[in-house]
């Protein structure tokens, strides 16, 4: 009995001590707040590529007036002295420019596709600004962020993530057969985070025409992470499997609906013999696959291959020709509340997705190896590599 209290303290503890995040602030608010714990100390925080992170989320043909307004910075509060992280939380702050909330009208017709009548009904509110504030994308700013520390950490061991647009609308970008690198490059050059030139310029064309419908338009982006070791997450619980965790932390940015890793969908039509990766061995290459459709992972653990990863993000709620609603007050028919909006953010929400894949990453990471500082983490790394050698 006693034996049963000591592992559930400890799992207790576990848990307790695992890297995690939390954000707070106001879409107009005066700013928006995330606490990193749990990472190592002496990691160099590069505050301008933090700042260049941020700067990605904001660009995008089809972004809205607000990303003409706002110039998102970083500031780290806590955590940090002399630019390396010290092991206790981390604050980061960005401030708002429009820092309207208190003059912006009540909302009390809920635009369709939102959160604004569920969270009204769940909270008891008639004016649906006081949902609309927290549950906007802006918050993924300070994801962004967070993220981005994220990445630092994972830079350090050679992991890189990269996300690019796949559909919008009716098109379709073709990048099968192009390397992680090749894909990167194309990708950060394109004005929708595409690798596919063609398919750039008919989503553009798509982008183009919803918006002299008033209309708004969603799509698919996919992530990419490479050089992940593997043996990260686990098989034995439900809440350790790797996959189930990013499937939580994608599934969680602002108008995700759809996720997938590898194949993901496409094995519904398909046989075993058709789709699980062979496995082949050299001395040069270790185990290894000639094909990718477990997307890097199987069982919840990563197996060494690139991790890939997609997800659907729906159209923005938000349109400027609106939809039928009703007021919550009176209870009579009424066009839904219009606010600023974007009419495609789907290379934005890929950005967002790779801070959520690098916090993930980055946690199993410190699960697997452990270590106060970079150094610790770094020599436990080091060792569970040469083990791996020797397998």
């Amino acid at each position: 009995m006693d034996g049963g209290l000591t592992a559930v303290r400890r799992s207790i503890n576990m848990e307790v001590f695992m890297l995690r995040y939390l954000t707070s602030g106001e879409s107009h608010g005066t700013s928006l707040v995330g606490i990193l714990e749990g990472m190592v100390s002496a990691l160099k925080m590069d505050m301008k590529f933090i700042n260049n992170e941020l700067a990605r989320r904001q660009k995008g043909y089809g972004r809205g007036a607000r990303m003409k307004i706002e110039k998102d910075t970083a500031e780290i509060l806590t955590g940090v002295k002399g630019g390396k992280t010290i092991g206790s939380p981390i604050t980061i702050l960005v401030k708002n420019k429009d820092a309207s909330i208190n003059e912006l009208p009540v909302v009390r017709c809920p635009r369709p596709g939102h959160a604004d009548l569920a969270g009204a009904l769940k909270y008891g509110t008639y004016d649906m600004r006081e949902i609309l504030e927290r549950s906007s994308a802006r918050e993924t700013v300070v994801r962004v962020a967070i993220g981005s520390a994220c990445k630092l950490f994972l830079k350090e061991f050679g992991i890189d993530i990269i996300s690019h647009t796949r559909r919008i609308g009716k098109a379709y970008a073709e990048t099968e057969g192009l390397s992680f690198s090749a894909i990167k490059q194309l990708s950060l050059k394109s004005s929708l985070s595409c690798a596919d030139k063609n398919a750039e310029e008919q989503m553009i064309k798509e982008i183009d025409k919803a918006r002299d419908d008033k209309d708004s338009l969603g799509g698919m982006f996919e992530v990419i992470a490479v050089n992940a070791p593997a043996g990260l997450g686990s098989h034995v619980e439900y809440d350790r499997k790797l996959d189930a965790r990013l499937a939580m932390s994608l599934m969680s940015i602002q108008a995700i609906k759809g996720f997938e890793v590898g194949l993901g969908f496409g094995y519904r039509n398909k046989r075993g013999s058709e789709v699980h990766d062979e496995i082949y061995y050299s001395k040069e290459k270790f185990f290894y696959r000639k094909t990718n459709n477990a997307g890097g992972i199987e069982g919840g653990i990563t197996n060494g291959e690139p991790i890939v990863l997609r997800c659907v993000m729906k159209p923005i709620s938000t349109l400027m020709k609106p939809l039928k609603s009703v007021d919550v007050k009176t209870k009579k028919e009424a066009l839904a509340t219009v606010e600023r909006a974007d009419i495609c953010a789907v290379p934005s929400a890929g950005v967002v997705a790779e801070s959520a894949v690098a916090f993930e990453l980055a946690r199993a990471m410190l699960e697997k190896f452990g270590g106060d500082s970079l150094a610790e983490t770094k020599c436990s790394y080091g060792c569970y590599v040469n083990k791996l050698k020797k397998y």
